[in-house]
Parts: C-alpha cells; sequence; structure tokens
C-alpha cells in the first residue's frame, strides 16, 4: 500500500516525531527515548515517516540517524490553500455585506 503524507500526519505520534527531528537530526534510540512506547513502535512509525518521504535514515558508523525532510509538507499546505481562499473570500464578502449594512442603517435611523 502506497501512503501518502496525509496519512504520515494523521498520527499525533508521527507529528510528534517530526517536529522533534526537525530541530536537529537524532538517532533511532534518542527518538525512542522521548516516548512512552516500544523501541519497535517508534520505528514502524519512522518506517511510515521514511516511506511518505518525510523523514531520511542516514547512517553515520554505526548509528543511524533520523534527518526531518519537509519538503513534502508543502502538499498539505497546497490542500489547505484552496480552502483557505475560499473561507477568504466568504469573510470578505461578508465584510462588504456588514458595511453595507452598517452604511444603510445610518442612512435611514
Amino acid at each position: 500500500m502506497r501512503r501518502d503524507v496525509f496519512q504520515a500526519i494523521a498520527d499525533p505520534t508521527r507529528r510528534a516525531i517530526i517536529q522533534q527531528i526537525s530541530q536537529e537530526p537524532m538517532n533511532l534510540n534518542a527518538v525512542a527515548g522521548r516516548f512512552d512506547m516500544s523501541r519497535q513502535a517508534i520505528s514502524k512509525h519512522i518506517q511510515i515517516l521514511v516511506e511518505c518521504e518525510l523523514v531520511r535514515i542516514r547512517q553515520q558508523g554505526r548509528e543511524r540517524f533520523c534527518e526531518a525532510q519537509l519538503e513534502k509538507l508543502n502538499e498539505v499546505d497546497e490542500w489547505v490553500a484552496q480552502y483557505r481562499r475560499h473561507w477568504q473570500g466568504r469573510l470578505d464578502a461578508l465584510s462588504s455585506y456588514l458595511v453595507d449594512l452598517q452604511a444603510n442603517s445610518n442612512k435611514n435611523p
């Protein structure tokens, strides 16, 4: 099954992992140590993030480091932007309506 960025960020643990490693790359043990769950469970979350191209694993000596690749989050931003534009247009129309309503009520006391 091909996962996408929306599936990756749907889980709060994965969002927290992204948040942590976006600050600085961390080795797998350091990431796992920040959560109250097994290292195996964290590894599964990281695997999903790797599949979705939000995390890259870099081998450095005997350690494996997780690095955030946040470019894929642009897909989420583009999806949200269409709704932001829609609601901004609706709010602008409401604002204009309220201004007109106020102007008309001031003309006819």
